[in-house]
């Protein structure tokens, strides 16, 4: 279990670097030079990798509910580092919120029982590939739109996805995973769409709106829906006697990530003005 929390930690800091460097990149971007095109987007994009692969790491060890809710502490590092780096005083209220996050993901991860995970069933599997089909569908839907959030929303459950097909993924015991093992599970297939669909909405997510309130929209997703799936679909157990502190954990999460997507952030211009002057 020490592992696996010791690798989703790692994963949540990376995650919130990699989110940070990416809306840097997008408040840059123009119509001459896009965003795909900016090397602190394509830095971004090393660092989601690396924090990527140590999730993979901690959902062998962490059901989803677990390693989702210690990611969703990027929410509260994010919000800090951005109004740090753009000289926004946090509210007494933002602070609280912050507090928030942090206790109630850490309590849903604590309540978590550490267990191998569960081989996929045929329903599943159905569900799963029906998912892609509709967020792809979705993504295209609201690609133009000028609010951040449906994309956000998209984005989190695209990244949801993936911690779901990665912990569905079925090795033989004591053996490392080789092409023909992975090529022959349909969860392998479903790590590479739902991750795209993650990567793309996030991407467009940044070049709309703020990274603070993208960041509290994409992460509440990517850790209450995959979670409370990887429940029902994957066999993920919350640890006897947790019941009640994993509910509470999780209202009190949800209620400080509702203040944090309100709190105020600097406009885009401002931000380029001052990282002009430096």
């Amino acid at each position: 279990m020490l592992i696996g929390l010791a690798f989703a930690i790692a994963s949540m800091i990376g995650n919130a670097g990699a989110g940070l460097l990416q809306s840097a990149a997008a408040d840059e971007t123009t119509s001459r030079r896009p965003l795909a095109l900016r090397p602190l987007y394509l830095v971004g994009l090393l660092v989601d990798g690396l924090a990527w692969a140590c999730t993979v790491v901690a959902l062998r060890h962490l059901p989803v509910f677990a390693v989702q809710a210690i990611l969703g502490g990027a929410i509260a590092l994010t919000a800090l580092a951005s109004w740090a780096i753009y000289g926004v005083h946090l509210r007494i209220r933002d602070r609280l919120a912050v507090t928030a996050c942090v206790l109630g993901l850490a309590t849903i991860a604590a309540s978590a029982q550490d267990e191998p995970p569960q081989p996929l069933t045929g329903v599943t599997v159905l569900v799963l590939y029906s998912a892609v089909a509709v967020l792809a569908v979705a993504a295209i839907a609201v690609w133009r739109l000028a609010a951040a959030w449906p994309l956000s929303l998209i984005a989190g459950l695209g990244f949801g996805g993936t911690s779901l097909a990665v912990r569905a993924l079925q090795l033989p015991p004591g053996v490392e995973a080789d092409v023909v093992s992975l090529a022959a599970q349909p969860a392998t297939y479903l790590i590479v769409l739902f991750w795209v669909i993650g990567i793309t909405t996030y991407s467009r997510a940044l070049v709309v709106g703020s990274l603070p309130s993208v960041t509290a929209v994409f992460a509440t997703t990517e850790v209450l829906a995959p979670g409370l799936i990887g429940i029902v679909l994957l066999g993920d157990r919350i640890r006897e006697g947790w019941l009640l502190p994993f509910g509470v954990g999780l209202v009190v999460a949800i209620v400080g990530v509702v203040v944090l997507a309100g709190a105020p952030v600097p406009a885009p211009g401002r931000r380029r003005r001052r990282r002009h002057v430096r």
